[in-house]
């Protein structure tokens, strides 16, 4: 699977986190102060960035946790049928189909940002 190891306190805002085996987008991060006998807890609420699934997460700041590596990639739609895409990829020239959004319209010749990792993509913008 593509992702790293890092502490919770490396975490923030925005950034993405692996929770529950699910590639996560951190939409919520505070800590709590250290107890008498312990570090200091983070507590992390996220968005699976695939399936849109609200996840949370609570952590000592020092513990180690995998972030997914998820690439930004560019490809131009080649035909838009029944709310699926067929999309190439504009650096590998692959082409796959992919789910549209339903708050995105899209059109043949249209280029769209997109999200992957292994072998789940996903619409960001057009």
């Amino acid at each position: 699977m593509a992702k790293q190891q890092t502490e919770v306190r490396e975490l923030d805002e925005g950034s993405y986190v692996m929770i529950d085996d699910a590639p996560c987008k951190i939409n919520a991060y505070s800590t709590a102060k250290p107890g008498k006998h312990g570090s200091a807890k983070a507590r992390i609420e996220a968005q699976g960035v695939f399936d849109g699934k609200k996840r949370s997460l609570s952590q000592p700041v020092d513990a180690k946790v995998w972030v997914p590596i998820i690439n930004r990639k560019q490809g131009q739609v080649v035909s838009v049928q029944d709310g699926d895409a067929q999309v190439m990829d504009l650096e590998t020239y692959d082409t796959f189909t992919m789910r549209v959004p339903e708050d995105v319209s899209l059109a043949p010749d249209d280029e769209i940002e997109y999200l992957e990792m292994e072998e789940q993509r996903k619409i960001l913008r057009s």
